[in-house]
């Protein structure tokens, strides 16, 4: 079974890309996705969440907001909740390939957004796939969700490695800057020759 890593920064059109991945039938594990089923009403990381950041557990769920006051700007915490979170998504990524494994998946992709952040072993794919966009479009897209400020997007692309060194270090790169019928061009092409 070939493993692809997918990443890029805020904004760059990962969503799309993930899209045009599930359309094709190739399964997606999203890195996103399982950390908020750890943070939501009986989640596995709620109670260590609690611990380590009281005041952050809200009905039996994460209080997202309170987690990102405790640890905005903090490397220190940031980095207490990165021990706590990152063990229990890569539990979920294991039980995720070995279902697709076992269901004999040819492809399947790991969407992550901080893939190069984590300093995650890149052997374990057999290829890196980073989606961009130029940073003006970028801007545009993140600036649109609802509670996105300046002040939050320099704070998150303060924590992400810059876009040119992803595309640097990445085997292939799905450009998203023009229109999502390119994008989904892109990926059918990628799909089609692996």
């Amino acid at each position: 079974m070939k493993i692809w890593g997918l990443t890029g920064s805020i904004g760059m059109g990962k969503s799309t890309a993930a899209r045009a991945f599930r359309r094709l039938g190739v399964p997606i594990f999203d890195a996103d996705a399982a950390v908020h089923a750890l943070q939501a009403r009986g989640g596995r990381a709620v109670r260590p969440i609690a611990r380590a950041f009281p005041g952050t557990e809200r009905d039996g769920a994460t209080d997202r907001e309170a987690l990102r006051r405790a640890v905005l700007g903090q490397p220190e915490a940031l980095k207490r909740l990165e021990h706590i979170i990152h063990p229990l998504v890569r539990e979920e990524q294991a039980r995720f390939l070995k279902r697709w494994r076992g269901r004999g998946a040819r492809l399947v992709v790991l969407d992550i957004p901080l893939l190069f952040e984590t300093r995650r072993d890149l052997r374990e794919f057999d290829q890196i796939l980073v989606v961009s966009a130029p940073a003006a479009v970028q801007r545009l897209r993140v600036l649109r969700r609802g509670g996105m400020t300046e002040a939050r997007l320099a704070a998150i692309r303060a924590r992400q490695m810059p876009d040119a060194e992803k595309r640097r270090r990445a085997d292939m790169v799905i450009r998203t800057g023009l229109s999502r019928f390119q994008a989904q061009a892109a990926v059918r092409r990628l799909v089609r020759a692996s």
